[in-house]
């Protein structure tokens, strides 16, 4: 097993509801309804769709897909799961509204007392980031997860920003580390437009994580220090389209999962790229999408690696649509889906039928 690291003089030993045994019966789709964000109208004072998880989670329903039953519901991250990678004082800081406002970059929050800034902005990205450490367990375990919510790659141990306050992919990526047998290399592929400065802080000096990171090279954050973290940078230009991305996507892709066979693959999916995207810059349409997600299942479902996939950025109110559309396509090629379901008493008839679709791809499946 790998080593057990202290942070504060606190270990990863403590008690976690987080890696808690989850039933066969249960896709390894993680949400709650407690990662949407609504308070007096504040959350349309930032760009991002504060509601749109609960909005992925309803187009796949509409689908039949999933239902509340048969997806795995998040918990949140406890202030002792918090210290496996965050300093307390960094914690501290966020018991102070005038951080949190900086941090989430909605200024109104500075007026509000702390108790309403904790109940309604950071207990949701507690949930979601107790949801990316959950559905890392689950990836290890089925071969794939996907946590509807995270992907908060601009926050480090001590240090917030970009509307995350906490680090949720390096916390899925120690927990792994420090707590699953046999976890000891781990990819991260960071596809959001933006550069994500936050868990390559965090592994600036550890060997045993190896990051790609595509990204518009003009846009928030362009942290030079973070980028010596990079193993394979792929800097684009304003305005790429998807020909020239899904190129470079596919082929960077496979010369990383060459390069290193990791244990756990972890894939920021943001959708910020989005043509239109009034901070990403770039202009993929929704099919690229839809074929970016399916280039990374492929590449990791094809070695073997197990994936997580987390959501990240997407400042369009029709990109929960798109992460929806590119779900359901990722079941219908077969790459995710009904092997999930095995086990469970009442669904035979169901997973015959998920069997059929996935075996029938060449006559059902286009891209979305």
């Amino acid at each position: 097993m790998a080593h057990k690291e202290d942070n504060d003089g606190k270990g990863s030993s403590h008690c976690t509801e987080l890696h808690a045994s989850i039933p066969r019966t249960r896709l390894p789709i993680v949400y709650h309804p407690d990662y949407n964000i609504t308070f007096m109208g504040l959350e349309k004072l930032h760009p991002f769709d504060a509601g749109k998880w609960g909005k992925v989670i309803h187009f796949l329903k509409e689908e039949q897909f999933v239902t509340d039953g048969n997806i795995v519901e998040a918990r949140e991250a406890t202030e002792e799961d918090l210290l496996v990678v965050h300093t307390k004082r960094y914690l501290n800081r966020l018991k102070w509204s005038l951080a949190v406002a900086t941090i989430t970059e909605i200024p109104p929050l500075m007026c509000l007392p702390n108790f309403l800034v904790q109940r309604k902005v950071l207990r949701p990205l507690r949930t979601q980031t107790g949801g990316t450490i959950m559905a890392a367990k689950l990836a290890v375990d089925r071969g794939w997860a996907v946590n509807v919510g995270g992907g908060f790659h601009h926050c480090s141990s001590d240090r917030g920003g970009g509307f995350c306050a906490y680090a949720d992919i390096t916390l899925a990526i120690k927990f792994l580390f420090e707590r699953v047998e046999g976890i000891s290399r781990a990819t991260i592929i960071d596809l959001d437009a933006h550069q994500g400065n936050g868990h390559e802080r965090d592994f600036l000096d550890d060997g045993r994580v190896y990051i790609m990171d595509v990204y518009n090279r003009y846009i928030y954050p362009g942290d030079g220090y973070a980028k010596r973290a990079i193993n394979r940078k792929v800097e684009l230009d304003w305005g790429t389209e998807d020909s020239e991305y899904l190129q470079k996507v596919e082929l960077h892709t496979e010369g990383a999962l060459n390069e290193v066979h990791p244990d756990i693959l972890v894939y920021n999916a943001g959708t910020d790229i989005l043509d239109g995207d009034p901070l990403g810059g770039l202009s993929i349409s929704p099919q690229g999408i839809v074929k970016r997600d399916e280039i990374l299942f492929r590449a990791a479902r094809r070695r073997g690696i197990p994936i997580l996939m987390v959501t990240s950025g997407g400042y369009q109110k029709k990109t929960a649509r798109i992460i929806a559309d590119s779900i359901l396509n990722l079941h219908r090629q077969g790459l995710i889906g009904a092997e999930a379901l095995e086990g469970e008493e009442s669904s035979s008839s169901l997973v015959t039928c998920l069997m059929r679709a996935s075996g029938s791809v060449g006559s059902t499946s286009t891209a979305v």
